[in-house]
């Protein structure tokens, strides 16, 4: 397991040691896990958003062409 060192100032140290019963590296460590998954976890949500956008845009463009060409159809029989 790698280690980090933080930065603190000495007014929270002193009232951390005020609740000796905290094991504050394991605390600060579980908040380092949480915010990692959470920010993988929006990462992963905007790969696959992205992902429907582009299919989104390639129904939508399906659907324009389709009602070009039925314009056009109907265009030819005299109907429009």
């Amino acid at each position: 397991m790698v280690s980090i060192t933080l930065s603190i100032p000495e007014d929270i140290r002193k009232k951390m040691r005020q609740y000796d019963e905290v094991n504050w590296s394991a605390l600060v460590r579980k908040m380092i896990e949480k915010k990692v998954r959470e920010l993988s976890w929006k990462e992963e949500m905007f790969k696959q958003l992205e992902g429907e956008e582009q299919f989104t845009n390639w129904t939508v463009e399906m659907g324009r062409k389709m009602k070009a060409e039925r314009l056009k159809e109907l265009k030819k029989k005299g109907l429009v």
